[in-house]
């Protein structure tokens, strides 16, 4: 400002020169003028730098990271969140009422099927067992004397000794016997279940979980808690949903063959084991309008627990050749998405993009890029159209890499070697 009112002192009094004096003296004035605007004016009558736009023409380019755009074979996945639930799940009951003599099994221990869990007291079962039995043999005997008694009855009448009545009372006597016989044969089939249920196995193989009940307790039929549970954990099952909307590309990718399906920790990044889809559930949920699915793991390193909850990611289809940059390269603008390309020339281009998706750090790319365009990966929020840029390669770590530590020192006029 003070050199500007400088400037106009300076004319002002050139002007009062030339109307006091001839024409020579205001040239003078004026060459002096002159001379002074040459001295506060930098050297080449140039802007001062800072008011210069870095990398537009004339000025320093631009330095950024740059990548290129390739072809990569792209699984499409659908993401939902799912629950792991063992393959088959027991809890071990006791279906009479006695007491617990012997609690077989640890806590936390794999069992098999058919492995003894539990004891219970078997005699006044084995004695019921037995009562049944005698019961039997005595009916049993009781229908040989009739049998005989019937055979006599029976020669009698023959002989005319006899009369019909009383061999027919002796045929329904017999009859009534063998009839008792069949009861007393269900009545030791009974007896004998109840002898084999004070004896408790494990229907199923799998982990049996926290003892419920120790071992003196008198235990009911009636009891709901149960002894213990037992859960099969190889293979294993996760239940997961999906939006209604997507229903159909499941059913029209399963019909094609059986589909991959991915479990992955909650912190969305670690794969914890891969299954295949079993289940569609057959109605979708209409409080929520969502699809219920059921995916089978072998989980042979255990990673999956039931009652665990997981990220599960159902893959449907493989876009081959598809066009993919790293996520950091799609900007979005007032005109939708766009990324910054670098022309051979060694300048900044904004390229329109139609982006089919975003995942694991890749971006799908529909429209806008081909293979081997040289994107810029870092410092796209310096650039405008035309600027000339200064590329380093990018690892496509999204401005980790030393190039994008480079192109920072770079912007800030401090690269190695530089005061």
């Amino acid at each position: 400002m003070k050199k500007i009112l400088f400037v106009v002192l300076l004319l002002t009094s050139g002007g009062g020169v030339w109307l006091a004096r001839d024409k020579p003296p205001v040239d003078a004035v004026l060459q002096s003028v002159a001379a002074r605007i040459q001295k506060m004016t930098p050297s080449g009558g140039a802007a001062p730098a800072s008011t210069q736009s870095r990398g537009a023409d004339g000025g320093p380019p631009v330095p950024v990271v740059t990548g290129l755009a390739e072809t990569k074979d792209v699984p499409i996945y659908l993401n939902g969140l799912g629950n792991v639930q063992g393959f088959n799940s027991v809890t071990i009951r006791s279906r009479i009422d006695g007491q617990l003599e012997k609690v077989a099994f640890t806590e936390g221990q794999e069992v098999k099927a058919g492995q003894l869990l539990a004891q219970i007291d078997p005699r006044p079962f084995q004695a019921a067992l037995d009562q049944a039995t005698a019961r039997r043999k005595q009916n049993e005997a009781l229908l040989a004397n009739a049998k005989r008694d019937l055979v006599r009855d029976l020669a009698l009448l023959a002989e005319k000794a006899g009369t019909a009545q009383k061999a027919d009372t002796q045929q329904a006597l017999v009859e009534q016997l063998e009839a008792t016989l069949k009861s007393d044969d269900a009545a030791i089939e009974a007896a004998s279940v109840q002898l084999g249920y004070a004896t408790i196995i494990s229907p199923i193989s799998g982990r049996t979980g926290i003892r419920l009940v120790d071992a003196g307790n008198v235990v009911r039929a009636q009891d709901t808690n149960g002894l213990v549970v037992v859960t099969q954990m190889q293979p294993v099952s996760v239940v997961f949903t999906l939006p209604e909307q997507q229903l159909q590309i499941i059913r029209t990718e399963s019909e094609k063959g059986t589909l991959q399906v991915l479990a992955v920790g909650r912190d969305n990044s670690t794969q914890l084991a891969e299954g295949t889809l079993s289940v569609i559930d057959n109605q979708i949920d209409s409080s929520t309008g969502t699809i219920r699915l059921k995916a089978t793991f072998l989980n042979d390193d255990l990673k999956l627990w039931p009652g665990q909850f997981i990220n599960v990611r159902l893959r449907v289809a493989v876009r081959t050749g598809a066009t993919v940059v790293p996520a950091q390269v799609v900007q979005q603008g007032p005109s939708g998405t766009f990324a910054f390309i670098v022309t051979p020339e060694g300048t900044a281009e904004l390229r329109p993009l139609q982006v089919a998706r975003i995942e694991d750090g890749l971006a799908l790319i529909d429209s806008g890029l081909k293979p081997g365009d040289r994107v810029v990966l870092d410092g796209q929020y310096r650039l405008q159209p035309g600027s000339k840029v200064r590329a380093g390669e990018g690892g496509g770590g999204g401005g980790k890499g030393p190039a994008n530590a480079q192109a920072r020192a770079a912007e800030s006029g401090h690269t190695k070697g530089q005061p």
